[in-house]
């Protein structure tokens, strides 16, 4: 079904009954499904991500619709779903669980003395299994139906069931993680599916992901520098400290942005947790880190690798925050644009 854009205007004010970035598709006539998951059970510092969809959706009433970059793009179709609200009670519930929980083993107490904290954090991984089955259950169902997918998030843990679809569909395929954090960690404070255990649980799942390059991170354990060490480069590490060094000493971004092209294979996913942002364009983020890169950076980055004839097969946007003045938001929403005509493309 095509979409009839006789009466809309891309110039004009974006019409608030029309969905994401105020386009008048439907989940029928779009070519992008964008579906969000109001899930951050697993987050261990700030939370406020879990209700970042239906902010997002609201400030990218506010994005222009022309981008010199990708043009007209839109016009193929983008449509987000509804945000689950069982999903988001579900989740607001086990949140409080792991939050009891978490304090319980903080303090210094041994979970396997008190029957309670056993039995929430058996609640807590049985939910998290429950959305990684969910979030599977939906991208599989929009791929089969052909369509194009990128995921809101929720915390970074959603990722898993949509790379899970992915890996079904596709030979082998590569990961571009842009993070703070390297999510390398084994059941990170005994939750089996934690947001910062994303990236193990998938490399310990999937060998058809034959590549995972990091970008951006500046804040890892000694355990997840030895994973990456023991590798034996399936997983390929620019930490920011060494961009920022080799930028120091000479090196371009448009030199480094070709080497990391050139460790892909032909499919990529792009993983995106806003917090591999610089903090000023996400400060209510769930865990922020100083440093990171510009939106231009990243946005030069993917350009190249349409350049480079390499296939964008899918993204995450995860940990944008919310905010009372819905800064966060706004930046969520423009980086989501981005992502969306990128996927969109025909380059």
């Amino acid at each position: 079904m095509i979409a009839d854009l006789s009466r809309f205007d891309p110039n004009g004010v974006s019409v608030a009954n029309n969905n994401l970035f105020g386009l008048p598709y439907t989940h029928e006539n779009a070519e992008l499904i964008i579906i969000p998951v109001p899930w951050e059970v697993t987050v261990s510092f700030r939370s406020g991500t879990a209700r970042a969809p239906e902010q997002i959706l609201r400030a990218s009433l506010q994005v222009d619709l022309y981008d010199s970059q990708f043009q007209n793009s839109w016009k193929k179709g983008v449509f987000m779903e509804p945000v689950d609200k069982k999903m988001l009670l579900k989740n607001d519930f086990l949140r409080k669980e792991n939050e009891l929980y978490l304090n319980f083993i903080n303090s210094g107490e041994k979970i396997e003395t008190n029957k309670f904290m056993c039995k929430t954090l058996k609640e807590v991984n049985e939910g998290c299994a429950m959305i990684t089955e969910w979030v599977y259950q939906k991208c599989s169902e929009q791929l089969n139906k052909g369509k194009k997918v990128g995921l809101l998030g929720g915390d970074h843990s959603i990722a898993f069931g949509f790379i899970k679809a992915l890996a079904e569909k596709h030979e082998n395929f590569g990961i571009l993680q842009i993070d703070a954090h390297c999510d390398l960690r084994k059941s990170y404070e005994g939750l089996d599916h934690s947001h910062g255990s994303i990236m193990y649980n998938v490399l310990n799942s999937f060998p058809n992901v034959t590549k995972l390059i990091q970008l951006g991170i500046r804040d890892y354990c000694e355990a997840e520098w030895n994973y990456i060490c023991d590798s034996e480069f399936r997983v390929i590490t620019y930490l920011e400290r060494e961009i920022r060094e080799r930028q120091f000493e000479g090196s371009t971004w448009a030199e480094l942005s070709d080497e990391i092209i050139n460790q892909l294979p032909q499919n990529v996913y792009i993983s995106y947790d806003i917090d591999g942002l610089d903090p000023k364009l996400c400060p209510n983020t769930g865990t922020p880190v100083p440093g990171g890169f510009e939106m231009e950076q990243l946005s030069y980055l993917f350009k190249k690798i349409l350049n480079s004839g390499r296939k964008i097969i899918g993204f995450d946007l995860s940990e944008t925050g919310t905010s009372k003045d819905g800064w966060d938001e706004n930046v969520g929403a423009r980086v989501l644009f981005k992502m969306c005509n990128l996927m969109l493309s025909d380059n």
